[in-house]
């Protein structure tokens, strides 16, 4: 199934979300990002929303944008960043600040060479962050972004990118 007729799923009651779709995922509506950069945020962002319909079809869309080892690059911000969000959230959020003077002891070696440019996987990553509520990753991301010199509008594109395909995604899954 394709975006277009998933879009066209989207309830009435939702049917905000139809137009902002067709928004943000446009280089007019994603001051900042190119085209590619918009497929790659939009694919990891359906990944952390767990709707496999909007997944395989952002996927398909992607390919026309990025290459498959850059949109495994995505798929690779969306895996590590399940993982990191979790476990960094806890640390931040616990009242008890020993744990976050612990070693983490987590493999995240894909990070490395994650298939896709390193501002791409920032992207990525702070677009699944976002979803995933984690305060510390999307602090840490932003600022790795802002240093490779992004603006604040292609920050928040990438976050709105995020926010409007989850909704999407949840909107799907529950429609009735």
């Amino acid at each position: 199934m394709s975006v277009a007729e998933l879009k066209s799923q989207i309830p009435d009651y939702a049917k905000d979300l139809r137009l902002n779709l067709d928004s943000v995922l446009s280089e007019g509506g994603a001051p900042g990002l190119s085209r590619k950069q918009i497929a790659l945020v939009a694919l990891a962002s359906a990944i952390a929303s767990r709707y496999e319909p909007l997944v395989a079809a952002l996927a398909a869309e992607g390919a026309a944008h990025a290459s498959e080892a850059e949109l495994n690059g995505a798929r690779t911000a969306a895996a590590i960043m399940a993982m990191n969000n979790v476990y960094y959230r806890f640390t931040h959020l616990v009242s008890d600040t020993e744990y976050a003077s612990l070693r983490a002891g987590l493999r995240m070696n894909a990070m490395a060479n994650p298939g896709c440019d390193k501002v791409d996987f920032e992207l990525c990553s702070l677009a699944v962050s976002a979803i995933n509520g984690c305060g510390m990753c999307m602090d840490s991301h932003e600022k790795t972004l802002r240093k490779h010199e992004l603006t604040a509008q292609a920050v928040q594109s990438a976050v709105r990118i995020a926010a409007v395909v989850h909704a999407a995604a949840v909107t799907l899954e529950q429609r009735g």
